[in-house]
């Protein structure tokens, strides 16, 4: 073994070792065809030791894409600073955003794309990654406006998920889904916040 790895293995937090692990098997194509022992192996940890912090193999891709979302999300708060002062524009620019970075990241695409075990993460059992975005979404509305009553805060960003995800499984232009999108916000802020109603009139 090179000694970069071996230092690389001893910095690196096992948990994020197996991620990383996680994430190559991925992007590769080969999720599906890998065993447990054979993600732990790559990782330099035991099968139980991976066991141990995920529980099972779609706990750990469910870890994988929620870190990948919530890095994207770092980004979505910075766009949505930039228009603070217009929430409907800023939810449907980001998700503008969104769609094209489900579109061009390896790991996000692969999981879109993906068979039977990867489309879950995003489907049916997408509470972990649904739960990130929609607590990120919601506090900047809630910081943003906060004359809005907490429950239309929740309300728009769970729609707005929930919105973006369809599009991803079934993509269409990013920027018509973002007008999409603009256009359901528009009307449910206008039911909490008039104002916001007249800010793009």
């Amino acid at each position: 073994m090179e000694p970069v790895n071996e230092g690389r293995s001893e910095r690196t937090p096992v948990r994020e070792r197996l991620m990383d692990a996680a994430y190559a098997e991925v992007v590769a194509g080969r999720w599906t065809q890998q065993r447990m022992a054979d993600i732990a192996s790559g990782a330099e940890v035991s099968r139980q030791t991976l066991y141990n912090v995920f529980g099972s193999k779609e706990g750990l891709l469910q870890a994988v894409v929620v870190r990948e979302a919530d890095s994207l999300l770092d980004q979505v708060v910075a766009l949505l600073e930039e228009d603070r002062s217009d929430p409907v524009h800023a939810v449907s620019r980001t998700t503008g955003f969104v769609l094209r970075s489900l579109r061009d990241n390896p790991l996000l695409r692969a999981v879109v794309a993906g068979d039977r075990e990867l489309l879950p993460v995003v489907t049916t059992r997408s509470a972990p990654l649904l739960d990130v975005l929609g607590e990120r979404m919601s506090a900047m509305l809630a910081e943003s406006c906060p004359e809005l009553d907490r429950s239309v805060t929740e309300a728009v960003a769970d729609v707005n998920l929930r919105l973006t995800v369809s599009y991803a499984l079934q993509p269409i232009d990013p920027d018509e889904a973002a007008r999409r999108v603009e256009a359901v916000v528009h009307g449910m802020l206008c039911v909490g916040l008039p104002e916001a109603g007249r800010t793009r009139g």
